[in-house]
């Protein structure tokens, strides 16, 4: 999506020192995008580019030389956040430190390319006044904007701090974690960009008043770094389909050949009652499904005229079809459907129930459990499961608590889980009541907190 945020420079503390701290979670892979830089737009510049190779590129311009630090390393998981540092200190003596590039409290060092920046020079594009900052995007060759999330971004201008300054291990999980305050000092053109005030996405928190304009659709999710919640994969179906595309933080699924793609999540369970929800499909006949497959081979190019959440051989996979309500399923030996509930269309928002302790799944459409609550029976043998969706063509968007569909954020009355995580347009646990099988369930959010409790 063409978003991210800006603001005009003035002259600054130093133009010869700056350190841009921040954590991302990837989507769109293979495309290169800008993930911030400052400059003229024509002339000197300084950036960080997420190549199409998946590879950072910290880079400067000044009409001529291009100084350039390019990792061999490749960032390509989206199912993790990464915390990346970089500075820049131009009076270094030592050549190869003026340019430095992090990955989760890491220096890189093992360079395809490592051009350096002239000593004493001031860094091209930073701290004159007129200079334009893009988070999100990349300052010359044209737009490139970020796919992804960003969060915790802080810029530093005229003094260079190292990853132990905004991030730390986390002494009971061992996690690499944000500090939400670091002790720092930001200068005249810094800034702490949370993206936490959903009003003014551009604020900043770090005490200089360098608020940022906000351009296209900024949306706000509960995914941070110190709670990874799950999106789709676009890594299983890249292997698969060239031709299948995510957006939205790998939330929104888009084919545009006609065939069945299964879409998997990037979290798997054994165990737990988990939930999601589906909503504002494209394609006219209603060809999508919302359930669970097995981690097993799963095969994205099913041939079926009318496919459920399709598994090679060695998997199991269970889908609610939009066209018709009912349940398709696949086992190690055969494929089959059978009458379960109401059809659905792109208008309506589809509950997904996967109860992994008493192997059942249950659905819901526009908040009203399918079926008068009887769960469907799944086999315990296609364990692990992960939750997951299968369009024909055409997109779909998914919910697994960013409290998102596309780039619509929900209003109004929304819920949380039992433990207080995730934005959902409908209840987890459908109030409370014994609807499940008579019985009361708690359904939950998957995220890695909600993972640590219940795995």
């Amino acid at each position: 999506m063409s978003t991210m945020i800006s603001r005009t420079q003035t002259a600054g503390t130093n133009p010869k020192k700056l350190t841009v701290s921040f954590w991302m979670k990837p989507a769109a892979f293979a495309t290169t995008r800008g993930i911030w830089g400052c400059g003229t737009g024509t002339g000197d510049a300084v950036s960080l580019h997420y190549l199409n190779t998946d590879q950072f590129s910290f880079e400067t311009y000044d009409g001529s030389s291009n100084p350039k630090l390019k990792p061999y390393n490749k960032f390509r998981d989206p199912a993790a956040w990464y915390h990346v540092v970089c500075s820049i200190d131009t009076t270094d003596t030592t050549a190869n430190d003026r340019l430095k590039l992090y990955v989760n409290g890491e220096r890189l060092t093992s360079l395809q390319n490592n051009t350096t920046i002239t000593q004493d020079s001031d860094i091209p594009g930073w701290s004159g006044s007129g200079d334009t900052l893009k988070i999100g995007n990349r300052i010359l060759d044209g737009d490139a904007y970020f796919k992804g999330s960003l969060t915790h971004f802080h810029i530093i201008d005229g003094t260079i701090y190292t990853p132990t300054d905004f991030a730390e291990t986390d002494s009971t999980s061992g996690i690499w974690k944000p500090k939400a305050n670091p002790s720092v000092t930001y200068g005249t053109n810094g800034g702490f960009y949370k993206f936490e005030n959903s009003g003014a996405m551009g604020t900043d928190s770090s005490g200089q008043s360098n608020n940022c304009s906000v351009s296209g659709t900024l949306t706000q999710n509960v995914d941070t770094p110190t709670n990874n919640y799950a999106t789709l994969t676009p890594l299983y179906t890249i292997e698969y389909n060239s031709s299948q595309f995510f957006t939205n933080g790998n939330n929104t699924t888009n084919s545009n050949t006609t065939q069945w793609n299964t879409n998997p999540c990037t979290m798997e369970v054994s165990s737990g009652k988990w939930y999601f929800e589906g909503y504002g499909h494209t394609n006219g006949s209603n060809y999508v499904h919302y359930g669970i497959t097995s981690s097993a081979k799963m095969n994205a190019n099913a041939t079926q005229a009318q496919s459920e959440i399709n598994t090679n051989s060695n998997g199991y996979a269970y889908g609610y079809y939009g066209t018709n309500g009912s349940i398709y399923y696949s086992t190690t030996s055969a494929s089959s459907s059978t009458s379960y509930g109401n059809s659905y269309g792109s208008t309506d928002y589809i509950g997904i129930f996967a109860d992994l302790d008493n192997n059942k799944l249950y659905f819901a459409k526009n908040g009203t459990l399918q079926n008068s609550g009887t769960g469907y029976d799944i086999s315990a043998d296609g364990k692990p499961y992960i939750l997951a969706t299968a369009v024909y063509s055409g997109l779909t968007n998914v919910n697994f608590g960013s409290g998102v569909f596309g780039t619509t954020a929900l209003t109004g009355t929304t819920y949380a889980d039992a433990n207080g995580h995730g934005t959902f347009k409908y209840s987890p646990n459908q109030g409370g009541a014994a609807n499940f099988d008579s019985a009361t369930k708690n359904f939950y959010a998957m995220n890695t907190k909600n993972l640590k409790e219940f795995g």
